[in-house]
């Protein structure tokens, strides 16, 4: 990376990164020219709470200054807080393909609603403890409001989206109607400054969606590396129908609940083609399969229209009609599948079990060992997903302590993200790149692998691995750091890890395991009485 210079040339364009740095989620990019702004994608924050926090700060920019918004897709991670962008200023139109537009309008009042409810719980909590209340992030009102700014674009169609830059889509193959960003950035210039976003890049073996696609010959990318530091192992449709099988029979014999976190779009509707696949064809027992989220099942919904432009639409849509496939809406619905007994599934959101139904079958199951946890996308470090991955005895659910006593297994391969090699060779097929590429959407570990691999055929010195809220210009003579305008929000070093709510939650559950531990009352209460002393001493650091 070229050292940090303050005489920045006024006809070159300035890149800030604003989320997905270090992390997989937030992401945030923005582009700034002597005539316009712009920013690609505008996501919410997800795993630890200090991460999630950044979703009620203020945005590192004024939204009214931003002329328009280019989404590459409609992943919660990628568009959540467009709601709050509209709802605090932004007036400009949002650019995206006619999929991603459809599934926003599901997505994002789902989101709003969420928020609504979750606060209206919190906000009974922070009552009887006697601290103030707080407002939601924004409303599934204000979500209805920003839909009003979409406009539809079809893949490959060139489209001026602000003075000076125009942007095309490119299938990303992650998502329906997912796209990598083809930009060009003239700036008064007559050579544009050409820029890539990969957006998620999707496996070849993506059940519903087409292989990636997208432009050479670029003088920036900006690549996703979410599993940059691994390399699955390639299975093959039938090879994958056989895996799930043998969990699915596991299930079986335990004689107990399948509980499959999954995100609403995309997975879910991948996990359900093959549940059904395997159930109507003998290889599994037929059960109930419960689909418990209203957004899945909106989602669903639009899945259902595009099924001729998605790959196994036919199988898809005998999935949605099948006897024994459920979607469950109202909370009634979901309160009663708590009282099924034997061995069914589950489906619900979150994926990585931050919110939605899942948290309340996870405090109706986790604890006993009938039951099966099966993961089949990314669990984001610090959150409760990861931590039940991780091999946690014990979790909290809602200010709850849970044992967990059920089976937890993981079968990765239906993540909609490319593996490192997918990646790297991805990547290759975009050269020559003329001048950088930085790595965003990652936890450490995965953008060191990527850069790695990426090092066999880009010089290392230009890959760039950006912090939170650092700018670039980008000239024709590569990247230079330039000052972000802005205090960062927060520090690169805290990002992708966990924060000091997981070691508290940590904390009371192995505080709460070794007073349990005790042989009787009295050690008990001495255990109390030591903790207590300690606190009233001033053993405890007070962190300065």
């Amino acid at each position: 990376m070229a050292t940090q210079t303050n005489n920045v040339p006024k006809n070159f364009p300035i890149i800030r990164f604003h989320g997905a740095t270090k992390v997989v989620t937030g992401s945030c990019y923005e582009i700034e020219t002597t005539h316009a702004r712009i920013i690609v994608d505008c996501g919410m924050f997800q795993g630890s709470k200090s991460e999630k926090e950044l979703n009620y700060r203020e945005f590192p920019f004024n939204p009214a200054d931003i002329d328009a918004v280019v989404l590459t897709h409609a992943h919660i991670d990628h568009s959540g807080l467009l709601p709050k962008l509209v709802k605090h200023g932004f007036k400009g139109q949002i650019f995206a393909t006619s999929a991603t537009v459809e599934l926003c309008s599901v997505m994002l009042p789902d989101s709003g609603y969420i928020q609504e409810s979750e606060v209206k719980q919190l906000n009974c909590r922070n009552q009887q403890r006697g601290r103030a209340l707080v407002e939601p992030i924004y409303t599934a009102e204000d979500a209805r409001d920003c839909l009003t700014h979409f406009r539809p674009a079809d893949y490959c169609e060139w489209v001026q989206v602000a003075e000076g830059i125009r942007i095309r889509f490119w299938n990303a193959g992650h998502l329906l109607g997912s796209a990598s960003v083809q930009m060009e950035v003239t700036n008064g210039k007559e050579v544009p400054v050409r820029i890539l976003f990969s957006g998620d890049i999707g496996p070849s073996s993506e059940l519903l969606q087409p292989d990636p696609n997208a432009p050479h010959w670029l003088d920036y990318v900006v690549c996703e590396s979410t599993y940059g530091n691994r390399d699955r192992v390639d299975v093959s449709a039938e090879e994958r129908l056989t895996l799930l099988a043998e969990e699915v029979q596991k299930a079986v014999k335990r004689n107990g609940p399948l509980l499959i976190p999954s995100f609403a779009v995309e997975r879910t509707q991948e996990v359900l083609v093959d549940l059904y696949t395997l159930m109507k064809t003998g290889r599994v027992p037929r059960a109930a399969v419960f689909v418990d989220s209203p957004l899945a099942t909106k989602a669903s919904q639009v899945f259902s229209k595009y099924a001729r432009d998605v790959e196994h639409g036919e199988v898809l849509l005998e999935a949605f009609n099948s006897s024994f496939v459920r979607f469950t809406e109202s909370a009634e619905q979901s309160k009663a599948i708590s009282r099924i007994r034997g061995f069914h599934v589950i489906i619900a959101a979150s994926g990585m079990c931050d919110a939605g139904r899942i948290r309340h079958h996870l405090k109706q199951w986790l604890w006993s060992s009938k039951a099966t946890v099966l993961f089949v996308g990314f669990q984001a470090q610090g959150s409760l997903g990861r931590i039940i991955l991780d091999g946690a005895t014990s979790v909290r659910i809602q200010g709850e302590e849970i044992r967990v006593k059920a089976n937890i297994a993981s079968l990765d391969f239906y993540s909609g993200h490319a593996d490192g090699r997918a990646l790297t060779e991805w990547v290759r097929e975009r050269l020559p790149i003329n001048e950088n590429i930085f790595l965003t959407h990652g936890e450490p570990e995965a953008m060191e692998g990527l850069k790695e691999s990426l090092s066999h055929i880009i010089p290392p010195e230009k890959i760039i691995m950006p912090t939170l809220d650092q700018a670039f210009e980008l000239s024709g003579k590569g990247a230079h750091e330039v000052e972000a305008g802005q205090p960062k929000r927060m520090d690169h070093e805290d990002m992708g890890r966990m924060d000091w709510h997981n070691d508290l939650s940590k904390l009371l559950l192995d505080i709460s395991e070794e007073i349990g531990n005790q042989a009787d009352e009295r050690n008990r209460a001495k255990v109390i009485r030591r903790l207590r002393k300690a606190l009233e001493n001033g053993d405890v650091p007070n962190g300065n």
